[in-house]
């Protein structure tokens, strides 16, 4: 199962271990438990802290648990458990998994680990996940160290192609798919934070008093993307007070899976470098304030300070603040797509597409985005249909060749998506106009994934700032907006080429600006 190079680099890690583990594994007779079975006994080969037991009893199979021996006698048992073989990203859950249970310290800070020590109740959570998901790893490592942390915390990792009948009773069609006592918790990427801020739901309001009690930053950046971590690192720099709000650190980025242009990087993926940024930034004196929703911007009048209201309640005030709230996937805007989104409408061909093995889907979209989609489910699904609303295809000539290639592809053009097709329960087709004859046609299918493009984060500052057409925030070369001492930086401007290269270099131009502006301002007459 391991190459030698993986096997070595394992071994290494689980000299970090202090304390004993037990492997127990629930296995039967067919191909993928034979799999795993050699995957667990390599592993315990490697530690003289790792038993393996082969007596699991555990209906789903193959399974393994992972436990410290005796514990659940104390009453400080583990349960948390692998339903399937933890390879491609979910390697690093495993590892992790292993490393916590075997007393490794976590990284979390100390506080968020005394919340979870201290949650009362009984918590038993299932996570589905594929093995092409970058967002899943996130969600199955959090629950995973909540398990370690508190037994009253239960978690499994279900690997949703491996238990295709489970998926289907449950109608899972999107992943992570996060279920708690039985019933949906939650669904796509979320932290640990967010994950114990929903079960601890105190925690906004105790958030938001800390908040409110902050003094005024002199750089207060809103958006934790590529270029929110460039302008935070470049203003920290210059020794100048300087926050961060973020919805989600890391923002597009996380959602991005093969990364080939960042320069001096061959190749890389999306969550890789998102932990990269966030792990930058932290290296200097930046007050990082993640799971934070800008709500609404205040700019300051005749040199008073700037205020960004939050959701959650709070208001952060600065002399300066720079704009990076990015971008999210655009929609269609079509009777059904949001009845049925996470049920059959999906934005994310890599994490949700072996959910959808054996079926027929479409893409909408004829981008790269759309193209690159199209050809990765053409390896999964049955068939994909391809709908272009442009008469041909934009995406680059390769990737055409490659699709026009594949046997179990159609490509549509000249088409408008006009409905979602369901049952009630999930999607079962798709409505377009043809728009050279105005003809309406049904196709049948059990997914769509649409793929049309982005929209700058920008609602909430509409009548505040001056924006283009298409919602992105008007700058100059500076990154300077209309209003003085606010900045903007990376997609959710109107800057052309949305590229992750091109947002750090324009939050560190923001950033710079801010600091010209606010020496400038502050000098005396």
């Amino acid at each position: 199962m391991l190459d030698a190079t993986l096997k070595t680099q394992l071994k290494t890690y689980l000299e970090r271990v202090t304390q004993p583990i037990e492997i127990v594994a629930s296995l039967d007779d067919g191909a993928k438990s034979r799999e795993l079975h050699d995957l667990l006994r390599e592993i315990a080969s490697l530690s003289n802290l790792i038993t393996l037991r082969e007596d699991g009893t555990d209906a789903r199979r193959p399974s393994f648990s992972l436990d410290r021996p005796g514990a659940a006698a104390e009453g400080k048992g583990i349960s948390l458990r692998f339903a399937g073989i933890p390879m491609g990203h979910e390697f690093t859950s495993l590892v992790l998994a292993l490393l916590q249970v075997g007393g490794h310290p976590s990284k979390a800070s100390a506080e968020l680990i005394e919340q979870i020590a201290g949650l009362n109740g009984e918590f038993n959570f299932e996570t589905y996940f594929s093995l092409s998901c970058q967002n899943c790893p996130d969600v199955v490592q959090a629950l995973n160290l909540m398990a370690v942390l508190n037994p009253n915390v239960r978690h499994v990792a279900i690997d949703g192609a491996l238990f295709q009948a489970e998926v289907e009773a449950r109608q899972v069609m999107a992943v992570p798919s996060v279920y708690l006592n039985g019933e949906v918790f939650g669904q796509g990427r979320m932290g640990l934070e967010e994950i114990v801020a929903k079960l601890d739901t105190g925690t906004s309001e105790r958030q938001a008093e800390k908040l409110n009690a902050k003094d005024a930053f002199d750089v207060l950046v809103v958006g934790g993307g590529p270029a929110g971590a460039a302008a935070a690192i470049y203003a920290a720099r210059k020794g100048i007070r300087t926050g961060v709000a973020a919805e989600r650190f890391g923002g597009q980025v996380l959602d991005t899976m093969a990364i080939e242009n960042f320069i001096s990087v061959q190749e890389t993926e999306g969550p890789k470098l998102a932990t990269a940024l966030e792990e930058h930034v932290k290296q200097y004196d930046v007050d990082i304030m993640n799971l934070q929703r800008a709500d609404a911007l205040l700019p300051g009048i005749d040199g008073a300070l700037h205020q960004v209201r939050l959701a959650s309640g709070a208001t952060l005030k600065a002399k300066t603040v720079i704009l990076a709230t990015g971008a999210r996937w655009r929609e269609m805007n079509v009777p059904g797509e949001t009845e049925y989104r996470s049920r059959g409408v999906a934005y994310c061909p890599h994490c949700d597409g072996p959910l959808f093995k054996g079926k027929r889907t479409a893409v909408i979209g004829g981008g790269n985005s759309g193209v690159e989609a199209a050809i990765d489910l053409a390896g999964i699904v049955a068939h994909v249909t391809l709908i272009e609303f442009d008469s041909q295809l934009r995406a680059d000539a390769v990737l055409q060749r490659k699709l026009h290639s594949l046997p179990n592809v159609t490509v549509i053009t000249s088409a408008l998506t006009t409905e979602v097709l369901g049952d009630g329960q999930k999607v079962n087709g798709l409505r377009y106009k043809d728009r050279t004859s105005e003809a309406l046609h049904d196709i049948a299918l059990e997914g769509i994934f649409v793929q049309i493009g982005l929209l700058p984060n920008t609602d909430w500052l509409k009548g505040t700032l001056e924006l283009s057409p298409r919602g992105e925030i008007i700058v100059d070369a500076r990154g300077q907006t209309n209003v003085a001492g606010v900045f903007a930086a990376g997609d959710v401007t109107t800057v052309p080429y949305k590229q992750i290269v091109i947002a750090l270099g324009e939050g560190a131009k923001a950033s710079l600006a801010a600091f010209d502006h606010l020496i400038r301002t502050s000098a005396p007459a």
